[in-house]
């Protein structure tokens, strides 16, 4: 991190890594088309599939069922979009999950005059998956998320998985936050469709991929060309895929390294609450991501406290980045029926292996003058 800057917020976007952006300016250099058939063209596609590789190798999938996409917000509304097509007679989504996932349900279960419910979380943040035990007629999909972009709480996929296998549902899961955070095994979730995302990875903006389970079918995304299979047209975007490519290589061989980043989150939570003894530690009795911190200052406003730590040089979020500039109470904390004066003061701190002890210091002294301006004051 700069001297003065310290970056928390890898759930938003990580840092691009190195070895990505030397991946991404080699493939600019690499001009072919990579559907065409000369050697210009076979040098780009060879980039194209080294990178699927890469991918299908982070999550256990083979490399035939990855499909690139212009990120997750695309996956997962194709995900979704089975709807279209009668495939379900109802969605079933976890109340938690991102608004990636809710709008496309609301909007495709709309358009066929569908259900669309949701699965209640307890207040650790914990799909209820008992609601699933009743038997279904096999025309649901279920959508439940990996692990959430705003506690870190990971929910138990396989298990809901194993269930859509016994009632003959589909399974869409969003692991955009767990690749490279956790282990992810596409084989073992048993999910018919996972989205990812490069840049929560360490890899550019603007890629991601649907990962389909062979014979499962999904209509293609955009029809009129050969690419990807012939389920998504449009020449790929070569040196943003290698860039994910090359990052999802590096996020795999780190993963023995998240043990250290959830000591280092443990130790700011301790911090945390030594300080504020009033601060609250969302979902922290739950299975989270190792480098996700859910942190509520009750009587401060979440907008108050990101802008407050900004202006001290400390770059945090209140909830889902692409939903900080709204004004409102995140769904995700009222799902889980917190406290309004909770729920409104909570903020999102998350790391990365990049993370130094230095940059948590640097976040505990902010916090430290923020939390307790007023004691001090008085």
């Amino acid at each position: 991190m700069s001297q003065t800057r310290t970056y928390l917020d890898y759930n938003a976007t990580a840092p691009l890594r190195p070895e990505a952006r030397e991946a991404m300016v080699r493939a600019l250099d690499t001009f072919g088309n990579p559907s065409s058939v000369h050697a210009e063209g076979r040098r780009a596609r060879a980039i194209v599939e080294e990178a699927r590789e890469a991918v299908a190798v982070l999550v256990n999938a083979k490399p035939s069922e990855v499909v690139f996409t212009s990120g997750a917000t695309e996956a997962n509304a194709w995900a979704i979009s089975g709807a279209l097509s009668g495939q379900w007679a109802a969605i079933l989504v976890s109340a938690a999950e991102h608004d990636s996932v809710r709008g496309p349900a609301s909007h495709y279960a709309a358009l066929k005059g569908i259900r669309v419910n949701e699965l209640a979380v307890s207040v650790d943040g914990i799909a209820d998956l008992g609601q699933l035990d009743a038997p279904k007629d096999g025309s649901l999909l279920l959508a439940l998320q990996l692990a959430n972009n705003e506690t870190g709480v990971i929910q138990d996929v396989a298990r809901a998985a194993a269930l859509g296998a016994e009632h003959r549902f589909s399974l869409h899961t969003d692991a955009v936050q767990a690749a490279g955070r956790m282990v992810v095994d596409f084989r073992s979730l048993g999910a018919t469709t996972l989205s990812l995302s490069a840049h929560k990875l360490g890899g550019p903006k603007g890629v991601g991929a649907l990962v389909i389970r062979d014979g499962y079918e999904l209509p293609a995304l955009i029809p009129g060309g050969g690419q990807e299979r012939r389920r998504r047209a449009g020449t790929e975007n070569v040196a943003a895929i290698a860039g994910f490519g090359s990052a999802a290589k590096a996020a795999l061989a780190e993963l023995d390294q998240m043990s250290r980043v959830a000591a280092m989150r443990d130790g700011l939570e301790a911090e945390v609450v030594r300080l504020t003894p009033e601060a609250v530690c969302i979902g922290s009795d739950a299975p989270r991501l190792p480098n996700t911190s859910c942190i509520a200052l009750p009587g401060q406003a979440a907008e108050t406290l990101v802008i407050k730590l900004d202006l001290a040089g400390i770059a945090v979020s209140a909830g889902a980045a692409c939903s900080s500039g709204k004004v409102g109470q995140s769904h995700v904390l009222t799902a889980m029926g917190l406290a309004p004066d909770i729920a409104r003061s909570a903020i999102r701190v998350s790391i990365g292996t990049a993370t130094t002890e230095q940059d948590l210091a640097a976040f505990v002294a902010a916090w430290n003058a923020i939390g307790n301006a007023g004691r001090l004051a008085a």
